[in-house]
């Protein structure tokens, strides 16, 4: 069973706009930025771009173009009022994962002390 796989991106709208909080970026640089920060982050850049596209739709995010460099015009994100609210309702939910994560290890960790402690 690959426990990771089953849901490797559920967070990835949360990182993606924790990142936007702290400046506008484009993809290219919201893909580095994660993969860079993030402990065992594993993600590809088509599931960052399909996020963003989904975040625009959502109002969470805006985008604009740059062309002030050589090369094709890339897409600079920001992270709008909506996406200000979403974090918030992201880090709620991230807060209440923590808790049942760590209720389980608590858990986990306890039943099998007990039953090392019972071999001995």
């Amino acid at each position: 069973m690959n426990i990771g796989k089953v849901q490797q991106h559920r967070h990835l709208p949360a990182f993606i706009l924790l990142e936007l909080a702290h400046g506008n970026a484009h993809g290219g640089a919201i893909y580095n930025a994660l993969i860079n920060n993030i402990p065992d982050f594993q993600c590809d850049t088509a599931a960052i771009y399909r996020t963003l596209n989904q975040l625009n739709k959502d109002g969470a995010v805006t985008f604009s173009w740059d062309t002030s460099h050589a090369g094709p015009a890339r897409k600079i994100y920001s992270i709008t009022p909506i996406g200000y609210e979403q974090l918030t309702l992201w880090k709620s939910d991230i807060e209440q994962r923590i808790k049942k994560l760590q209720f389980f290890l608590h858990t986990y960790e306890t039943t099998f002390e007990d039953k090392r402690a019972k071999k001995r």
